[in-house]
């Protein structure tokens, strides 16, 4: 069961400290979000499984971490600073903002229904910062749009450092920063946002494949972390939304938001735009896409074959990711409201193991009972011991209500220690799993095994 209603959602993540408004004391900030004790476990743990994917189970891409603040020549080469705008309509007579392309119906304001509105205005979505003391027209810089430039201009950094060949990767995450006309759907689209991007470095005639290697690997990553297949669909661009430097079929993995279908990662054949952009002396070299004429740059971003001396600007597919759309779709796709029977219910939040904010609770059965609570932080600080992530301590003294908010929050193992802990020859606890919601006892000196195999075991 998926949720219905984003205010669903955004008051759940609220209530159990997943995500709280930006400057909320202050009446908020517009497009900002913070993310709460729970919320940042579930971003480090999806940010962490992308890493691991991209990065440490593949032989052909490496990882960097690239500054927020950008020279302002990058954003001047790579199009941003001239093109990367979005078109603004405001009501003259309730004075809402709109993207022209996003409202129901160009000839009326999506609020208060007028059609007094202003003609289409091109509105930039580069965030300015001025460097240095004095604020001027010339001392300034951005904050990245977009992580994805960063890695374009340290492609030989990487590639001299590693001795790397093609085809191989190169990925990062990170924060960037974009001034939106009308944020909105909660985390969809922010001003501030999390990007999980790899850039893969091929040779020209190879795109293709490559391409369509990757619509798929990414497909079936987002499977595996818990979204259904009904839910999940390729979206190629039209001609009309193609960007000019792409190549078809060029287009976005789709997912049925609870606002409706929207793009969750992107696909694209980048052509030899990018690094073809940012090259020096690019008359040396066979550029096929429409570039600016480059003056700044001081390195070649080419590459020389050494086995057949061929010497060219590879092409790129990228695969863009958005780290907080994939928290909302996680937690869409998690979120079930179970009836029990006998007029009981529950809600439950059904995360795979290795995305739960907390992955194991320890509830001692009495929390003014020195020994119960003292076997139960021992048990908690051996496990916490084995690197899977965050156990915690449960010292609420009612084990009905521990189950059951552990259940919202999507803890897979809740262990009890109880009377019998203390009195059994060996010790044992009950283990609560969250999903079946079937006890088991085990023995204390078998809990670190038992934790182990139950999170392989996915």
């Amino acid at each position: 069961m998926a949720v219905k209603l984003m205010e669903t959602l955004v008051a759940f993540c609220k209530r159990r400290g997943f995500v709280f408004q930006g400057s909320d004391i202050y009446g908020g900030l517009k497009g900002t979000y913070d993310f709460g004790p729970l919320g940042v476990e579930l971003k480090k743990n999806l940010r962490q499984a992308w890493w691991t994917t991209m990065v440490y189970e593949r032989d052909d891409v490496e990882g960097i971490e690239c500054t927020h603040i950008s020279n302002k020549l990058i954003w001047k080469y790579s199009g941003h600073e001239d093109s990367f705008s979005d078109p603004l309509v405001e009501c003259k007579d309730c004075h809402t903002r709109m993207r022209e392309d996003k409202m129901v119906d160009k000839t009326k304001c999506d609020k208060c229904g007028s059609t007094n509105l202003t003609e289409p205005r091109p509105f930039h979505l580069m965030m300015k910062i001025d460097m240095g003391p004095v604020a001027n027209d010339e001392d300034y810089a951005y904050l990245r749009a977009e992580t994805a430039q960063g890695t374009y201009i340290n492609f030989r950094n990487v590639m001299d450092s590693t001795s790397r060949k093609i085809p191989f990767g190169i990925a990062q995450h990170g924060q960037s920063f974009r001034n939106e006309i009308t944020p909105r759907n909660f985390l969809f689209r922010t001003r501030e946002f999390e990007q999980a991007e790899m850039q893969f470095f091929v040779e020209p005639g190879t795109d293709k494949e490559w391409f369509e290697t990757w619509k798929n690997i990414r497909t079936d990553w987002w499977i595996k972390q818990g979204l259904s297949e009904k839910n999940l669909r390729f979206e190629p661009h039209s001609p009309d939304d193609l960007v000019f430097y792409a190549k078809p079929p060029t287009g976005d993995i789709e997912y049925k938001f609870p606002h409706g279908w929207d793009e969750l990662e992107g696909i694209h054949n980048r052509t030899d735009y990018d690094l073809g952009t940012h090259t020096k002396n690019q008359k040396e070299f066979d550029i096929q896409a429409t570039v600016k004429e480059n003056t700044h740059s001081n390195t070649k971003l080419n590459y020389l074959d050494p086995q057949t001396g061929q010497n060219y600007i590879p092409f790129v597919i990228e695969v863009a990711a958005g780290l907080n759309r994939g928290i909302i779709a996680v937690l869409n796709e998690a979120y079930a409201e179970e009836d029990l029977g006998d007029g009981k219910s529950r809600i439950v939040l059904k995360l795979k193991k290795h995305l739960a904010p907390i992955k194991v609770a320890v509830v001692p059965l009495a929390k003014n009972n020195p020994e119960l609570v003292a076997l139960a932080k021992d048990v908690k600080n051996r496990l916490q011991k084995l690197g899977l992530g965050r156990i915690l301590f449960e010292n609420t003294g009612n084990v009905g209500k521990a189950y059951r908010r552990h259940d919202e929050v999507g803890t897979p193992l809740c262990l009890t220690i109880d009377f019998e802990s203390l009195e059994e020859k060996p010790a044992s606890l009950t283990v609560r799993d969250r999903d079946t919601m079937k006890q088991e006892r085990i023995e204390i000196d078998q809990i670190e095994t038992y934790v182990l195999n139950y999170f392989k075991g996915e």
